[in-house]
């Protein structure tokens, strides 16, 4: 049987979950997902790559509703990491808990709040819901121990300047990577070990 790492709290046992979700038209095998999951349970940790509907044309409604009935009840031991879109969803789901309940934290790769080089009509209007329905963030901020965002100075679709955003309304921790692209395997980009190591240091924080 897996062992899973574990912390005791007021008598009660305690999994530490990772949940991974992944981006637009990707899936949840693909890119550096499944070396990330296996990496992690190598540390004990539990993690889980929900495919998310309709990736094509991602809705709010639905993404946020699969990560609610798949994380179901987050508590400090609970983690997230998202890639491009899935860091959007991630920040939405985080907006609707309820006050008081706080996660262990999040990791940010290729996380926006603008998009540039979107040239099909369809895209456009897939991501304007997206862009255009806001997000809290201050109540974000109160719902995650800790923040990490991935940025590179060359993703054609993440504009740099969207960094300041994570920074100065959560807090988070950025980190600038020169020449990743939007961190996909078309990138050259199929593991991530400086994510891993931020999860680590954020469950021993």
């Amino acid at each position: 049987m897996k062992k899973f790492i574990r912390m005791q709290i007021n008598g009660n046992t305690m999994v530490k979950k990772v949940f991974i979700v992944h981006g637009w038209e990707a899936h949840s095998q693909d890119e550096w997902y499944p070396w990330l999951k296996k990496e992690l349970e190598k540390k004990g940790f539990q993690v889980e790559v929900p495919q998310m509907p309709n990736t094509d044309g991602p809705e709010i409604g639905a993404w946020i509703s699969l990560i609610k009935k798949k994380v179901g009840k987050p508590d400090a031991e609970t983690f997230f990491v998202g890639h491009s879109i899935g860091c959007q969803a991630i920040l939405r789901y985080l907006e609707t808990l309820p006050s008081g309940v706080k996660v262990g934290g999040a990791v940010f790769v290729a996380g926006w709040f603008h998009l540039t080089g979107l040239e099909i009509e369809e895209e456009k209007e897939t991501a304007k819901p997206w862009l255009e329905t806001p997000v809290d963030l201050a109540n974000v901020k109160k719902h995650a121990k800790n923040f990490v965002a991935f940025f590179s100075d060359d993703d054609v679709f993440v504009p740099i300047s969207d960094s300041r955003l994570f920074k100065e309304k959560l807090g988070a921790k950025i980190i600038i990577k020169h020449k990743m692209g939007h961190f996909r395997v078309v990138d050259g980009i199929d593991k991530l070990p400086e994510v891993l190591n931020e999860l680590l240091n954020m469950q021993n924080s």
